[in-house]
């Protein structure tokens, strides 16, 4: 494989791995080749982002290339990260997603009797964000999916499982949807939960 044709890849690589990065030797591994082959495909990258005036850069940090912005760019990542379009999950969603909490696996359709409207944008919300996903096919006509939390909703609201959420039997209805709603989300102690965290 030659040089040109690794870069693509590597740079795919390192795209995915995210913050984690890849060390020359994992992706030597990967590739199939040698590790010099990798090292000069990373550092023909990197000259071809400087010289190009990419809006990303490899840097190395701990043995394992990363993919990273520009320091230069600092001033505006932040003014994304405070802009209100990347606010919390809004209160739909978090209806949506303290129903599923508490009664999973359920349906889309089971959600919105619950709610008494329609939930598709804050059940998509929700699986865009990792925090529920598809669980199997409810038995019924036209097998609709079922919705349950994900391994990184747990991990964000530091539950070791489902069976350390906070008691639903206290609840004054059959389903009091605004109780079960605070009581899950003052584990968040009145953080906003937005994509950064999930990040």
């Amino acid at each position: 494989m030659t040089t040109s044709s690794l870069k693509p890849i590597i740079e795919g690589l390192l795209l995915v791995a995210g913050d984690e990065g890849l060390s020359d030797r994992q992706l030597a591994d990967i590739l199939e080749q040698d590790v010099g082959a990798v090292k000069r495909a990373v550092a023909e990258l990197k000259e071809e982002y400087r010289e190009s005036g990419r809006g990303f850069q490899i840097v190395e940090t701990a043995g394992a290339y990363h993919l990273a912005t520009l320091p230069e760019h600092a001033v505006y990542l932040e003014r994304m990260a405070a802009s209100p379009t990347r606010a919390g999950l809004s209160q739909a969603a978090l209806e949506t997603l303290a129903i599923i909490v508490y009664r999973q696996p359920i349906t889309r359709i089971e959600i919105e009797e619950i709610r008494g409207v329609k939930s598709d944008r804050a059940i998509q919300t929700l699986v865009t964000k990792g925090l529920i996903t598809e669980v199997g096919r409810a038995d019924a006509i036209g097998r609709p999916i079922l919705y349950g939390t994900t391994k990184q909703f747990l991990d964000y609201f530091g539950l070791n499982s489902l069976a350390d959420l906070p008691d639903p039997s206290s609840f004054e209805t059959e389903f009091d949807l605004e109780e079960e709603t605070r009581l899950l989300f003052d584990r968040l102690e009145g953080r906003q939960l937005t994509i950064d965290d999930l990040a």
